[in-house]
């Protein structure tokens, strides 16, 4: 059962920046009500594309230079990576439809 791993400014290139295929970093704080709101979608998207999505979580409070270095103004922010490079971000709480319409584009998209 695929649960989303734990990111931090240490292990970021590794598991971003040379991260092959399509990943999804949760952008986060432990005080964010909205981030707790979608923690258990985060968790089930990360079930539901296993093998096709990785999905990362990165606490903003603990990596202030991860988030400065890709401007994350508020959180949460779902940041999209294909190939090492940001393609697209979802910012705010959002219904599970609208994550999984935005995964399904960036998968069709090869």
């Amino acid at each position: 059962m695929e649960k989303p791993l734990k990111v931090d400014s240490q292990s970021w290139e590794q598991e971003v920046s040379k991260g092959p295929g399509l990943v999804m970093v949760d952008f986060w704080a432990v005080w964010c009500g909205p981030c707790r709101i979608i923690a258990p979608i985060v968790d089930e998207l990360a079930q539901e594309y296993e093998g096709r999505l990785r999905v990362l979580k990165l606490n903003t409070d603990e990596n202030p230079d991860v988030a400065s270095r890709y401007q994350i103004m508020g959180i949460p922010t779902l940041l999209f990576f294909k190939d090492g490079k940001p393609v697209d971000k979802i910012v705010g709480a959002a219904a599970k439809k609208q994550f999984k319409d935005k995964i399904d584009s960036l998968l069709a998209v090869n």
